[in-house]
Order: structure tokens, then C-alpha cells, then sequence
């Protein structure tokens, strides 16, 4: 892997022009230029890579071929390929747990990668395959593990009861290993853990689904509209780190039909319009897109989303992610949120939610499970002497 440190400007523009979510004759005419230049192939593939677009590197350059050299256009399409044959793998896998669950009368959401390259891309070879998301009710969590096991699919989270009740509270996704991997099969009860502060209507979600055609097979998967605000609240909890996060969201809005007026009202309703409005001027950046009129009437006016959709967009440059675990993360963290109520929140929920961490330092029976809190802050206390 070529190290970040490596990560020159030509090569960062190239991947971004050629991820927009268009066929712009400007579009092209800069993919042409910048090709024109001498070029660190093995810096531009390490890039796409790691930002999850090595298909669409490999769509857009193949309209330019011409100047390509053959020995990396080849490369490109055998990584085109590789990922072809990974994507039809986990096609095959979706349909073996949604049948299995299906047959047991539980119901899940398909989305992100397989779902969301049918319905958005409209193709699944055009999105970097990665892992199998479902979203699920939490109440279904004991019932989904049992079935999925006799597919081969195992966790490597073991709780007791109460702390599996006390998980599905306060975190959002549970991992499984399956027979191509780890971390193959990923199911979520939340959209991101609860000290985020953003209690998204989890039930909402599966009231307002629609059917969608994934590798021949009908599944349930959420809205346009509600697969824009889970896509972006993703993608800020991720501090917008990977350039796919944003071609999805970018090929959204390219979908004239969206519901802005209902987008724009639940963004102000749970707090987070400032997290949509640097998504979008995130994309309008570094991808090119043109927002809609009634997109931007739908969100309020933020001064602030724009410095913060800069600085981010500097860190994107540099290849230098955010460490989760750092202050300098909780505090943009912080600064994402437009109201004070909810960075109150935050601030209480991460001091005083305990999880996983805590339980493994010190095991209580459940009726002492509130000293875990103690525990939470101590932990907490100790990391901000280190920083």
C-alpha cells in the first residue's frame, strides 16, 4: 500500500472528477487533462481503494481509454472483475439470509452496498462490494442470530442476557463471521449508537419501505428519502471519510423525484439539518453536483456548515482521517449539531452509557449494572489524562 503521505493533488483530483455523478462533457475534458500529466498510477489505485470507487475509476477511464496505458487499464479491469465476482458472491448470501429470515417471519431492510447498487447505481458491479447490511427491529436480534447461524454465520460478540438487553439500548449493529470472511454480515437495530444524540424512528423505517429487485430477488430496502438521511448521518459519523459515501449521496440527489420538503422537515425535526447541509456542499465540492432549489429551501440557512464542510474537506485531501477515539473527533462531533440541546445529550449519553469496553474490564450481576456508569467515567477520565 503507498502511503498517504504519498497522496499527490493531480491524482486526488483525478478520482474526483472521475467519480462525479455525471457524463459532463466538462466532467470528461478534465478526466482527459489530468491524464495528459504524469501520473503515480500505483497512488491513484491505492486512493480508489481505499475510498471504495475502484469500479467507477474503472467506468469512467474506460470512456477515455485511448489515453490510458493498456498495462494499467488491464489492472483496472481485472480489480473491475475481482469485484464483480465478490459482488454476485454476496448476492448469492443476501438472498440465502433474507429467504432463511423470510421463512422464519422476520422481516429486514436490505441496504448500503448490494440494495443500495440496485436501486441507486443500478448496478451492482458499480458499487465497491464490501459486507451484507440489514437493518432489523432490536426485538428480533435473538431470532435473527439463531437463523443465520445454521447459514455459517457466527458472532464473535458473546453478551449475557442482560448485557445483550443493555446493548441493544445503548449500541447499533452487531458483526458476523461468515463463509467468506469476517465481519461479513453486519445488522442493525440503530442508525448509529445512542450517545450520537440522533433518535431516528427505527420502526419508521420499515413502515415507509418499498420493494426493490436485488440480483432478481424482491426485497423490502427504505425510501430514497429516508436512505438520503441514513446515508449522511453515516457518512458524518465517519467524518465523510471514503469518496463512495458521497458518490451515493451525490447519485441521490441526481433523482429529481426526492422529497426535499420531507427531508429538509425530519433533518430539522431530529437535529442534524447542519450534518445534511455540509453533505451537500460536500458533494457540490468535491463531485460537481448541482443542488436543487427546493433542496436548499428545505434546510435552514447555517453559516457554520460551511467552514466545517471546508476543514473537512481539507482532511479528505490529505488522507488524514479522524481518529474515533480522539477529542479532536467528539469535538467536531459537537460542532455537527445545530442545537444546544442536542450536544447536551451527546456530552451525557457518552459519559454515561457504558458498552462493551466496560464490561470487559469488570463483570457485575445485572442488579449492579448502574456502577458500570463509574466505570464509563473512569475510563473516560483516564483517556483525557493521556491526551
Amino acid at each position: 500500500m503507498v502511503p498517504v503521505s504519498a497522496l499527490a493533488d493531480r491524482e486526488w483530483s483525478l478520482l474526483r472528477a472521475a467519480c462525479a455523478a455525471n457524463n459532463r462533457p466538462d466532467h470528461l475534458q478534465k478526466v482527459r487533462g489530468l491524464l495528459s500529466e504524469a501520473l503515480q498510477w500505483d497512488v491513484l489505485f491505492d486512493l480508489a481503494e481505499r475510498h471504495g470507487v475502484l469500479p467507477l475509476l474503472y467506468q469512467r477511464l474506460s470512456t477515455v481509454a485511448d489515453v490510458v496505458p493498456s498495462s494499467e487499464m488491464a489492472a483496472l479491469q481485472r480489480a473491475y472483475h475481482t469485484n464483480l465476482h465478490k459482488s454476485l458472491f454476496l448476492s448469492r448470501e443476501l438472498i440465502r439470509i433474507v429467504d432463511s429470515l423470510e421463512s422464519s417471519g422476520i422481516r429486514v431492510l436490505p441496504y448500503k452496498g448490494l440494495a443500495l447498487a440496485e436501486s441507486v447505481y443500478g448496478d451492482i458491479a458499480m458499487r465497491q462490494a464490501g459486507d451484507i447490511d440489514l437493518l432489523i427491529r432490536p426485538q428480533d436480534l435473538p431470532r435473527i442470530r439463531e437463523a443465520v447461524r445454521d447459514l455459517g454465520y457466527v458472532t464473535h460478540s458473546h453478551f449475557s442476557q442482560a448485557q445483550e438487553r443493555a446493548f441493544l439500548k445503548s449500541g447499533y449493529e452487531l458483526a458476523f463471521d461468515g463463509p467468506g470472511g469476517p465481519n461479513l454480515l453486519e445488522v442493525q437495530w440503530a442508525i448509529q449508537p445512542r450517545f450520537y444524540a440522533v433518535d431516528f424512528d427505527q420502526q419508521g423505517l420499515f413502515d415507509r419501505a418499498v420493494e426493490v429487485s436485488v440480483a432478481g430477488k424482491e426485497m423490502s430496502t427504505p425510501t430514497l428519502e429516508d436512505l438520503f438521511i441514513v446515508l449522511s448521518l453515516h457518512a458524518a459519523k465517519h467524518v465523510w471519510g471514503r469518496l463512495i459515501w458521497l458518490c451515493d449521496l451525490a447519485r441521490l440527489m441526481n433523482v429529481r423525484e426526492l422529497n426535499y420538503e420531507w427531508i429538509g422537515s425530519q433533518c430539522v425535526d431530529l437535529g442534524i439539518a447542519r450534518i445534511l447541509r455540509v453533505t451537500v456542499l460536500l458533494t457540490r465540492e468535491l463531485l460537481g453536483v448541482s443542488t436543487a432549489p427546493e433542496f436548499e429551501r428545505s434546510l435552514p440557512r447555517d453559516p457554520a456548515a460551511k467552514a466545517l464542510a471546508k476543514q473537512i474537506q481539507l482532511h479528505m485531501a490529505r488522507g488524514a482521517p479522524y481518529n474515533p477515539e480522539s477529542l479532536a473527533y467528539f469535538r467536531l462531533m459537537l460542532s455537527l449539531r445545530e442545537r444546544v440541546a442536542d450536544r447536551i445529550r451527546f456530552v451525557s449519553r457518552l459519559a454515561l452509557t457504558p458498552g462493551p469496553g466496560e464490561w470487559s474490564r469488570i463483570r457485575l450481576p445485572e442488579p449492579l449494572f448502574p456502577l458500570y456508569r463509574v466505570v464509563r467515567l473512569s475510563r473516560l477520565a483516564a483517556r483525557l489524562v493521556k491526551a
